[in-house]
């Protein structure tokens, strides 16, 4: 049996996640009430309430099953009698009380900072009203010596299969961070690991907001539409006519139609990937994950200026507070040393480090089924 250690720490689990949330809900309220605008569900088809724990549970089928079938063995007789015992012998070692409590810690924590935060971000044009993308915009012309980022990539990639292209990443990226959190609260058994993953999305979310209130933008895509004249028919082009539909809607009804989801300062398109890369890096993940998550995060980069969903100002200050972010989760979460963070490991009740509590430990070890049919 493995034990979470509190060693440096002192707070509850997922204690800043859940501080992230709370702030987000005290200022969703506060903005509902100040500016009259209705709180809504975040998610209108499948709310997310609903969602995001059949995202988990899904998850744990996919963590329980495999490893239920691979123990049972061959199809054979007594074959049912074998993935029954093999069934509760998995439940049994992956998934104790502790780990289940871990788990729907972290998802309501995380889920909570979710809804809030798409509260904040849709009631942000009615507490501020003023636009900064003109500033934003000299900005990056000064950065690119006088240039419009956005135009230089359309001079360097083109405006053809480009567009599609960096579409493409930008729908992978959305898919990306409830898979994330999926494998930090299930799929992992470095919990240390997992609740200082998604800390530091909910750290994210909530500064993300904050400038969301304090520097309202809508992005180039709609302050200069048209430097993107000339790209193709998108996936993204036709969720970018979406939203400013829903922005339209939802500032004509006072916020009674729904959420508008347009902000652009900072990009936490960004600043999540790059959370995500500092995070592979710290908990030492495989080479190929971890020059995968670089990768991506340079392709995010491209694709949300290319696109003109941010200016390149927006994607300074992303990397900036994705990077902040997983520094104070990481102090808060007690992986540090000092002020300096790095994943300290979970230990085990006789103090030795928990290297059987990753996944692969199961697979060694011996389960106590029934005897196997011998292969034919």
């Amino acid at each position: 049996m493995y034990t979470h250690q509190s060693t440096g720490r002192g707070a509850p689990s997922f204690a800043l996640a859940w501080l992230a949330g709370l702030g987000l809900a005290v200022a969703t309220v506060a903005f509902s009430r100040f500016e009259d605008i209705p709180i809504k569900d975040p998610d209108s088809l499948i709310p997310g309430y609903i969602r995001f724990p059949a995202i988990v549970l899904g998850a744990i089928a996919l963590d329980v099953v495999p490893h239920t079938f691979m123990a049972a063995g061959r199809p054979g007789g007594g074959w049912l009698s074998r993935i029954r015992t093999a069934f509760r012998t998995v439940m049994r070692e992956r998934w104790p009380l502790s780990h289940w409590k871990f788990a729907l810690n972290g998802v309501i924590a995380w889920y909570l900072c979710y809804a809030a935060f798409r509260n904040v971000k849709s009631m942000a044009p009615f507490v501020h009203e003023k636009i900064y993308d003109d500033p934003l915009a000299e900005i990056d012309k000064f950065l690119f010596a006088g240039h419009d980022p956005a135009a230089v990539l359309h001079a360097w990639f083109g405006t053809g299969i480009a567009a599609h292209f960096f579409s493409s990443v930008y729908i992978v990226w959305i898919a990306l961070v409830p898979v994330s959190i999926a494998i930090a609260l299930v799929w992992t058994r470095q919990t240390r690991a997992g609740e200082w993953y998604v800390t530091a999305v909910a750290v994210d979310w909530a500064l993300g907001a904050l400038l969301y209130v304090l520097v309202p933008t809508v992005g180039p895509i709609y302050s200069d539409s048209s430097t993107f004249a000339d790209l193709p028919d998108t996936y993204v082009s036709k969720l970018a006519d979406s939203m400013w539909t829903d922005r339209v809607d939802t500032l004509a009804t006072h916020g009674e139609s729904g959420l508008q989801t347009i902000a652009a300062f900072a990009s936490l398109h960004v600043g999540i990937m790059m959370t995500i890369c500092l995070i592979v890096q710290a908990v030492k993940l495989a080479r190929w994950v971890r020059i995968g998550a670089w990768t991506f995060f340079g392709l995010t980069v491209l694709a949300t200026v290319y696109l003109g969903w941010h200016f390149f100002v927006d994607v300074i200050a992303g990397a900036a507070l994705g990077a902040f972010a997983v520094w104070i989760a990481g102090i808060a979460t007690g992986n540090r040393v000092g002020l300096r963070v790095r994943l300290v490991p979970e230990v085990s009740e006789s103090g030795e480090p928990a290297s059987a509590s990753h996944p692969e430990a199961l697979a060694s070890r011996s389960l106590p089924l029934p005897d196997r049919p011998a292969a034919d």
